[in-house]
């Protein structure tokens, strides 16, 4: 049995829907997988686990600066372990953004981050309007305008590939063993 610990941030509730997707897929093969969010941490106990993740979402091109502090934070702990990182971003609707060497959101978190995460990866995040506050779905329609995505603002568009999110899971508890 594996063991594996997934940190998450999620702003809007999808990169913390992702998440979960990924914990239920590795405990439903027989594996443990505890799973925290950034901002509602508790002790955690490195040792128990055999491959660590952290994953976030991309908000105006960057972020959550908590991303950064706990990744600064626990850089030895996470180097110590099989570990991953996971960026779930809109601009990853294009195919060839989800490429990581193509995401310029992944890239920018390696460059930026203290830790070196051994392996990456990128998933297609969500456009959700209706749940915006009024200034984030102007700024992001905006942006969504510059990029040809969609910018009505009724539309709830789920870009996620949900069955790459297991093969994911998978490759995680591969990471593990």
């Amino acid at each position: 049995m594996a063991s594996v610990l997934i940190v998450y941030y999620s702003r809007g509730g999808h990169t913390a829907k992702i998440t979960q997707a990924m914990a239920d897929h590795i405990r439903q093969q027989g594996n443990r997988c505890d799973v925290m969010q950034i901002g509602q941490l508790g002790e955690i106990n490195w040792g128990e686990y055999d491959c660590v993740v952290l994953g976030a979402c991309v908000l105006y091109g960057s972020y959550d600066k908590s991303v950064f502090a706990f990744a600064n934070q626990y850089q030895q702990q996470l180097s110590d372990k099989p570990n991953s990182f996971f960026s779930v971003n809109v601009v990853a609707r294009n195919p060839e953004k989800r490429i990581p060497e193509n995401n310029k959101y992944l890239q920018k978190f390696i460059e930026l981050s203290a830790w070196k995460p051994n392996d990456v990866k990128v998933i297609a995040g969500k456009v959700d309007y209706p749940s915006w506050r009024w200034y984030d779905r102007w700024m992001i329609q905006l942006i969504m305008k510059i990029t040809d995505g969609p910018t009505d603002p009724t539309s709830v568009i789920d870009y996620t590939d949900w069955d790459d999110v297991n093969v994911y899971a998978d490759h995680l508890l591969s990471l593990a063993k």
